[in-house]
């Protein structure tokens, strides 16, 4: 007689906790490990050297406005096929924020320094932390509220901060590596567009606040 363990060991039968990650999911991962190439060709980039590898610049340009897009596609795809899971919820903002903030750190770097110092992606290291402390604040505010049993999914303020974030890297580098190429004044919009970046995500986190208040009071009130 066939005995159940026979027929898993020939890959009849699959156990129950071995369920295929579903489609938005591969999505998610698929971006992380667009944000993993991203990072490597980055670090490749020195605007110091005589001749900046300009085609690497706008490869990762490119690289970085697909991973942002898929943002879009998988929670998308989750919603409309109701396909949304623990591990989406929990993995797919972290992806984007590691996509997000190192790509803010490498413009913020020394890559993207002249060979006379001055910063050409006019991102500075303040913004860089401001950026990164507001990730950080919205990241504890989600994990106390969803331990409450209260919701703290995105919301339009949030995914506003997320597009302007992804249009701004794009913007940067391309401006960067094609500064003759684009008429001047979005040129000399660069640093207006950087600061108004900075601002509103800022600004996107006290809709965030707001919604943790309950939680956030009554962990004051039982620690006075």
């Amino acid at each position: 007689m066939i005995s159940f363990s026979d027929d898993l060991a020939a890959g009849n039968v699959k156990p129950h906790h071995m369920k295929r990650i579903n489609l938005p999911n591969q999505i998610t991962l698929a971006r992380l490990v667009m944000a993993i190439i991203f990072f490597f060709g980055m670090a490749q980039f020195d605007a110091r050297q005589a001749e900046p590898n300009i085609l690497l610049l706008d490869v990762c340009a490119g690289l970085f406005a697909v991973a942002a897009i898929t943002d879009a596609i998988d929670g998308y795809l989750a919603r409309k096929q109701n396909q949304i899971t623990s591990f989406g919820r929990m993995f797919d903002p972290f992806v984007d924020k590691i996509l997000v903030i190192g790509a803010y750190i490498f413009l913020a770097g020394d890559g993207f320094h002249d060979p006379a110092g001055r910063r050409l992606s006019d991102v500075a290291d303040w913004m860089v932390v401001v950026i990164l402390g507001r990730e950080l604040l919205v990241t504890c505010l989600r994990g106390a509220t969803e331990a409450s049993g209260q919701d703290f999914s995105a919301n339009l303020h949030g995914k506003a901060k997320m597009v302007l974030q992804s249009v701004t890297v794009v913007w940067v580098m391309l401006t960067v590596g094609h500064s003759e190429a684009f008429p001047r004044l979005l040129v000399m919009l660069r640093p207006w567009m950087v600061y108004l970046t900075v601002l509103v995500t800022v600004l996107s986190g006290f809709p965030y606040l707001r919604m943790a208040r309950g939680v956030l009071s009554q962990t004051s009130r039982s620690n006075p």
